[in-house]
């Protein structure tokens, strides 16, 4: 979808520190959009390497159209239980499919509270970093049309959720963001002292698609990436 911003409106980003929304949020400001980044916290256990990204990769961007993050909270473990995202064990590695690391409604709770937040705080438009490769029912056109008119049903404002991406390969959204410090940004399941863990599938996604770049992935892993082939232990063993 389009995104035709002036420099006085502002647009909400629901950001994950990960490659695709970091490129996104430039993207919204190299177009001349004043932008709120949202973060919202369901305590899964990726979350504070993930924030500490972000916060990096705002620094780095360093626009005075860029607001400070805001930081939400949608906590699962009511939901989610024992489950790996909350546990840090049993992380899907990179030998996984995508299937293994959905996580039941997480799209529609992260959207729901970013949407309330934008319909409180009069911001009309939440944008998006979804990809044309994503797989999941909750990240469709369907679904994202169907959402926006379930809020506007339910709460009488109408609040745009933009996916400039939608129709773009990870490959063709990197190549935005190829003289961008890639490095800051994180996306990753089990994170070690910070770092990449190197061995579960978002690593193994991450390298995949960093790789393609003309210099190669920057990114460093606490696992060198051929020292994981075949293996399926638990990423966090031997990790801080």
């Amino acid at each position: 979808m389009a995104m035709h911003a002036g420099a006085e409106e502002t647009t909400a980003l629901l950001i994950s520190g990960g490659v695709d929304s970091a490129i996104l949020l430039a993207h919204l400001l190299e177009r001349g959009a004043r932008v709120q980044p949202l973060y919202v916290r369901t305590g899964c256990v990726w979350e504070s390497a993930e924030r500490r990204a972000i916060s990096r990769w705002v620094a780095a961007l360093a626009s005075e159209a860029l607001a400070p993050v805001i930081d939400l909270t949608m906590p699962v473990a009511d939901l989610y239980g024992e489950h790996w995202s909350l546990t840090g064990r049993n992380v899907p590695d990179e030998t996984t499919p995508d299937e293994a690391v959905f996580l039941w409604g997480r799209n529609p709770l992260l959207l729901l509270k970013a949407v309330l937040w934008c319909q409180m705080n009069q911001t009309p438009r939440l944008a998006l970093g979804t990809l044309a490769s994503n797989p999941f029912a909750d990240a469709s056109p369907l679904f994202f049309r169907q959402f926006e008119q379930t809020l506007h049903s339910a709460t009488g404002q109408r609040i745009q959720i933009l996916r400039p991406f939608a129709g773009r390969t990870k490959t063709q959204v990197l190549a935005l963001g190829t003289d961008l410090p890639l490095h800051l940004t994180f996306s990753c399941l089990a994170p070690v002292d910070d770092q990449h863990c190197g061995a579960c599938n978002k690593c193994a996604e991450r390298r995949r698609a960093l790789q393609t770049l003309p210099d190669g992935d920057p990114t460093v892993y606490a696992r060198g990436a051929f020292e994981l082939v075949g293996q399926h232990s638990d990423p966090l063993s031997g990790g801080g």
